[in-house]
């Protein structure tokens, strides 16, 4: 069963209790599991990995292109937090494994927020972009991933 990698960034394990003005109560845990059942249903297995070091999402997003050419991993969704707007270094990690699909992701609406979150370094190397929608925003993303994969064969 080919599988999608879900990434999640800086600050993400504290989903449930950060801002939940902004976030919401949906814990990481819940989003992995909404995310699992999302991919299973679409004929897809999921890993899930959260880390609050760029190095780290750095050397899984190399790994999983390394995986993709295996057909081990067929895409990745991918919050990357504040990393966003900050990081060169992830926008040449998702450059470099292409083929790969990477979908961002973001639970609030960032446009309408701080202008500093206005900017993203990843979108360019982006496959797609779903923010806003709250954590229902992993299960568009999923199935958009999927469509995107299903059309490039």
């Amino acid at each position: 069963m080919p599988t999608l990698l879900l990434l999640n960034g800086p600050n993400l394990n504290l989903l449930g209790t950060r801002e939940p003005g902004v976030y919401g109560a949906t814990t990481l845990a819940d989003v992995e599991a909404q995310a699992l059942a999302t991919a299973q249903r679409l004929g897809f297995g999921l890993e899930a990995f959260q880390s609050n070091h760029e190095g780290a999402l750095i050397d899984k997003i190399h790994e999983a292109g390394r995986r993709h050419k295996t057909g081990e991993i067929a895409g990745v969704v991918f919050n990357p937090g504040a990393f966003t707007h900050t990081s060169v270094a992830l926008f040449d990690a998702i450059s470099g494994v292409k083929p790969l699909p990477v979908i961002e992701i973001h639970i609030s609406n960032v446009h309408a927020r701080e202008a500093f979150r206005h900017h993203s370094y990843i979108s360019p190397a982006a496959a797609g972009i779903v923010v806003g929608f709250g954590t229902d925003g992993y299960t568009l993303a999923i199935e958009g991933l999927v469509r995107k994969i299903a059309a490039t064969g």
